[in-house]
């Protein structure tokens, strides 16, 4: 009996037997000739990558941004859970509207007024979390070759979405105070010079991730300006903007020139990411083709998961509970800046005002991709610069996450980070490299040092 494995196809033989492929498959996936050209793009999230090891209960994970759901009142979460259940269950369990149930949208735009947003319900789209809503924004503006200009550094997850809808993304810098309006009217100039098509610009204006940064007040209509001169659609992502530690909300871009501007919100940050619910805020027309996408890829968003939501703000304290997630995050941002400015102070970091993450550059010769082995091997867990950049940059930067874990795991976190930053700065002072790999280029955000912390 022949039991070895089976060989791919010749693709000379099959040519000779008049046969066509695609493409040529191999032992380990005999279909690899078949997929689309946009596949070849696809690559693992670093962050996702890490999960398996950093979610270890002895490694100090300063990687995901999972937020503190302990705080939930989960008791009447449940309870209101079942009152659902026994009273509307028949529909919360049915297949629902494209676009999300309407009343359920009107709650929405109460949410969104914290943020000085006036809007209608028939312009809001329901999704599978905010990152359906980068998938389906992207997937009815972009063709192969568009050009995408994202802040330096960006978001992974959005990232990983242009990636695969074979967009180019172009970086714009940001400083302390968010996206830069000169730089960003410089780039798109040049690109406009090039003959090259921008469709977006994508942009995280409050508590910036992976950055930290907020884009100020008085740069907000300056960059819509920009973006409106330029014939460029803004894509305002905004999971954090209600959990500023000691300021009111900042006006939304969308507020400046709703026309110009599609407004992702998301409920996993001040409520609770496991029923995947967020939502676009989109010009009328836009709209109109969102929900199209939207049916396409999955007839409707989930009615539990709406309603569940919706039984929860009308029933719950949901603006008391963003106020308790902002103090204790407000807490782990203060641990993680003491603990940084007392263990690493070679190093220079942002100063979040809300938020989940602070962006840390490390000093010079050090390489955050190279050292994260050694990092685990301490048991503590970042996520490397280079994750947040489409072109390679950034291995002189890491993220930082403060969410999560408690004070004093934060501060051990560090603790354990900083024995091993000192242990590649030995390195490179003996042998000139951090662990065999030279010193990384890039430009990031202008990180403030320890002593403006």
């Amino acid at each position: 009996m022949n039991i070895s494995p089976q060989r791919s196809p010749d693709p000379a033989a099959a040519a000779a037997d008049g046969a066509t492929t695609p493409g040529v498959g191999t032992r380990l996936d005999p279909w690899l000739g078949h997929y689309a050209n946009r596949t070849h793009g696809m690559k693992a999230s670093e962050i996702r990558a890490l999960f398996a090891v950093a979610n270890r209960p002895e490694v100090v994970s300063l990687a995901g941004g999972m937020p503190f759901l302990a705080g939930l009142p989960l008791e009447t979460i449940s309870e209101v859970t079942a009152k659902l259940l026994a009273e509307r269950g028949a529909v919360a369990l049915q297949y629902g509207s494209g676009q999300g149930e309407e009343a359920f949208r009107e709650q929405i735009l109460e949410v969104m007024r914290a943020e000085h947003i006036r809007a209608h319900s028939d312009d809001v789209v329901v999704t599978t979390g905010s990152q359906q809503a980068l998938d389906l924004v992207t997937r009815i503006f972009i063709d192969p070759g568009d050009v995408i200009v994202a802040e330096a550094p960006s978001y992974v997850g959005a990232l990983g979405v242009f990636r695969a809808y074979q967009a180019d993304v172009v970086h714009a810098p940001m400083d302390a105070d968010g996206l830069i309006p000169e730089a960003l009217e410089e780039s798109l100039a040049d690109l406009a010079a090039q003959g090259r098509t921008v469709k977006l610009l994508y942009t995280v204006p409050n508590f910036h991730n992976p950055g930290g940064v907020t884009l100020s007040r008085e740069r907000r209509p300056q960059i819509v300006e920009i973006a409106q001169r330029f014939g460029v659609l803004i894509l305002e992502d905004n999971p954090y903007g209600l959990l500023g530690f000691d300021e009111d909300p900042l006006p939304a871009l969308h507020t400046y020139a709703p026309e110009s501007v599609i407004y992702l919100g998301s409920f996993s940050k001040t409520f609770a990411p496991g029923y995947r619910v967020g939502w676009a805020l989109a010009p009328h027309a836009v709209r109109e083709r969102l929900v199209l996408a939207a049916e396409s890829a999955i007839l409707c968003p989930s009615m539990m998961s709406q309603l569940s939501i919706s039984t929860y703000l009308s029933t719950c304290d949901w603006r008391g509970q963003i106020k308790s997630f902002r103090e204790v995050y407000r807490e782990r941002r203060d641990a993680m800046i003491g603990a940084l400015a007392e263990f690493l102070p070679t190093a220079s970091w942002t100063h979040p005002r809300g938020g989940f993450y602070t962006w840390v550059q490390m000093p010079e010769g050090l390489d955050t991709q190279d050292m994260l082995p050694r990092a685990v091997t301490e048991l503590v867990a970042y996520v490397p610069g280079t994750a947040f950049y489409a072109d390679g940059q950034g291995k002189e930067f890491m993220r930082l996450s403060y969410c999560y874990p408690t004070p004093e795991r934060i501060r051990e976190g560090v603790r354990r980070l900083s024995t091993v930053v000192n242990n590649e700065l030995d390195l490179v002072r003996i042998f000139g490299t951090s662990g065999g790999v030279g010193a990384a280029g890039g430009a990031g955000v202008d990180a403030p040092g320890p002593d403006q912390t």
